[in-house]
């Protein structure tokens, strides 16, 4: 008997211990499916708490502290709806999660400069991924239900200027390919197509820093939807004789 209060006694004496030198293990926040799943958007109330994507807020714990450590969040049902590493109340790794347990969203530091963040349709079927550089979405890529891309641009590191920026229709046709030809005059290759995949028109646009604009330059040529060509001449975004 002797042994057995002593064995209590000392078990108690550690998870003080521990509780006293670590502090309480924080209980999960339960949220409603319907409040914190946007139809469209995903699970968004955390980027807030995310100073690399644009975030300005800080998370607290219930004493006002803020949060330190790994954080968890559940649905009323039980099931894990965020999970978070946190530094001074700021978000450093977190996965969010639908209500049937599959990610919702993931993000992650590559280096000091450098993430990623990635979004997924309820079926985990990736839903946009993009790299962000000095909190900037330097590279983003947009996907369609089936998998097939809808949209991709890459930027810039400065974010002045574009690389490339393609969109397509969900059967994979292309909506409107602009593409850098020349980096070091900024020239641009650009396309636009019909909905049924042929092509409307087609040219060379210009980067113009002065006004931070694209600019039609040089020869262009629109097409109607029977292939009829109508060339015109441009120079610095205006049509010329």
């Amino acid at each position: 008997m002797k042994k057995l209060l002593l064995l209590l006694l000392l078990s108690f004496s550690i998870k003080l211990s521990f509780a006293q030198f670590f502090g309480q293990i924080p209980v999960p926040v339960k949220y409603n499916e319907a409040k914190v799943v946007d139809p469209v958007y995903g699970i968004t109330m955390y980027e807030k708490l995310n100073f690399y994507t644009g975030g300005d807020s800080v998370r607290n714990d219930k004493k006002g502290y803020a949060c330190q450590g790994w954080m968890d969040d559940i649905y009323e049902s039980g099931q894990l709806l965020h999970k978070g590493f946190y530094e001074d109340g700021h978000l450093k790794i977190y996965k969010n999660f639908y209500s049937n347990g599959n990610e919702e969203r993931s993000f992650k530091l590559t280096d000091y400069k450098r993430c990623n963040l990635q979004l997924f349709y309820p079926d985990k079927k990736l839903k946009s991924d993009i790299n962000y550089y000095d909190g900037n979405p330097q590279v983003w890529t947009d996907y369609y239900p089936n998998g097939q891309i809808e949209y991709t641009e890459e930027n810039s590191k400065s974010m002045e200027y574009l690389i490339f920026r393609k969109s397509y229709s969900e059967d994979g046709k292309p909506q409107e390919i602009f593409e850098m030809i020349d980096q070091k005059k900024k020239l641009y290759s650009k396309k636009e197509y019909y909905e049924n995949g042929k092509i409307k028109a087609e040219g060379m646009m210009k980067y113009n820093p002065a006004v931070t604009d694209y600019q039609k330059e040089g020869e262009w040529k629109d097409y109607d939807e029977s292939g009829k060509v109508t060339p015109s001449k441009w120079v610095k975004g205006e049509e010329v004789n």
